[in-house]
């Protein structure tokens, strides 16, 4: 392989935790996992097939290995963990789909700890909006376990209607909810060269990892990264960005399953314009662990998140080419306002000050621009379904599309 880069850490400034001696022991079985793949590969796999097997490997990666990721006491915390009101929210946009589909269900993907299910739930029951049906999709046993464990707690009359599958469900009609899924898929990596386009591999380095770059082998990586510079301009030798060329397959997928509906698709992320930027140089790139926020893939391989922020110009591309019609795009912050953020608040019990001080807290955190409420987005998509989504009122960016 070419032109190899320094495994050297970049982290915000505070040093990484250590793991206790059974996570460090299934990160280094993971690790032994790799350099036996890396070794039948002739000694590089993309990097796209590093982040799947560091996320996803079974009984070993990040997902599917059992350590704590949400809340305080894990890695990150999600806008379900935040504030119930976001699940409200999202309940107020929902109760509308349903109202148009008679016995319409719901459809979540990566569930989390099972917090958006349940408020989820527990708010369209208090709109008389029950769905017929409520499937999560999740791919990690573990987080299904807590899910279940949080819906038992939560809402055990409604557990009934809940079901766990494995593949989409064929002829589906309701509302898709799809709550920071986007940015965990396994993305490419590449490197822009005055002689043309570079893939991003992972090879061997003592007793880790190293990225390096060299021609690409991935099939239409290459095509898409021209079709990038194409369509947004020039990037300067050196630039390194990433591309996720597995959105447009689950789209489309999503797409052929469901009969009618909305589709409410939830992440951080930009218009392509923004995310390929030429002064963003390095890409998105991101790893969490025990909240701290840094830029090495290889640290804790199998104990830490990886992700990429969404390129939401492509994904409203591919779905609109898959038979979906944009339903609207919007910051997070808008979403939620637009569908009574502000009312639910004011409601709130004005005797439980320290609730009522919880929850402004937790508006804050969901919609401020320095929080969450412009880095995160909404993706609106509709399917055979006349309707004006209302989460998209008060500002909806399709143009910046």
């Amino acid at each position: 392989m070419s032109n190899c880069l320094s495994d050297k850490p970049v982290t915000n400034g505070r040093a990484l935790p250590l793991p206790d001696a059974t996570s460090q022991a299934v990160s280094e079985r993971l690790m032994r996992q790799l350099r036996r793949m890396i070794d039948k590969a002739n000694g590089a796999i993309t990097f796209d097939r590093f982040m799947e097997m560091a996320l996803y490997a079974p009984g070993l990666g990040y997902y599917v290995a059992g350590s704590r990721k949400f809340g305080e006491q894990g890695d990150f915390i999600t806008s379900p963990e935040v504030s119930p009101l976001f699940a409200q929210c999202l309940a107020h946009q929902v109760e509308p789909v349903l109202e148009q589909i008679p016995g319409g269900g719901i459809l979540e993907f990566g569930a989390g700890s099972g917090l958006l299910a349940s408020d989820l739930l527990a708010g369209l029951e208090q709109l008389d909006r029950l769905p017929g049906c409520y499937h999560i999709m999740e791919v990690s046993p573990e987080l299904r376990a807590r899910q279940l464990e949080t819906l038992e707690q939560r809402v055990p009359h409604l557990l009934p209607l809940v079901k766990w599958l494995e593949v989409m469900p064929g002829g589906f009609s309701g509302a898709v909810i799809a709550n920071e899924l986007l940015d965990a898929m396994p993305v490419n990596r590449f490197r822009v060269t005055e002689d043309g386009v570079e893939e991003s591999f992972v090879i061997c380095a003592d007793e880790g990892f190293k990225e390096c770059f060299d021609r690409p082998v991935t099939p239409g990586l290459q095509q898409a990264v021209e079709a990038i510079i194409l369509a947004h301009g020039d990037l300067p030798p050196g630039y390194v960005s990433e591309i996720n060329l597995r959105q447009s397959a689950w789209v489309s997928a999503l797409a052929r399953v469901m009969d009618r509906g909305a589709a409410l698709l939830i992440d951080y992320g930009y218009s392509g314009a923004e995310y390929y930027h030429p002064q963003r140089r390095q890409g998105t790139l991101m790893c969490h662990y025990r909240h701290r926020a840094h830029t090495d893939p290889f640290r804790w391989i199998g104990l830490q998140d990886i992700t990429s922020q969404v390129d939401f110009t492509a994904l409203a591309r591919a779905a609109v080419e898959a038979g979906f019609r944009l339903g609207g795009y919007t910051t997070q912050a808008h979403f939620l306002l637009a569908n009574g953020l502000d009312s639910l608040l004011a409601d709130s019990d004005p005797n439980d000050l320290t609730r009522h001080m919880t929850l402004v807290q937790g508006v804050k955190r969901l919609t401020l621009p320095s929080e969450m409420g412009e880095r995160f987005k909404v993706l609106g998509l509709l399917k055979d379904l006349d309707i004006n989504l209302q989460g998209f009122s008060l500002r909806d960016f399709c143009e910046r599309l």
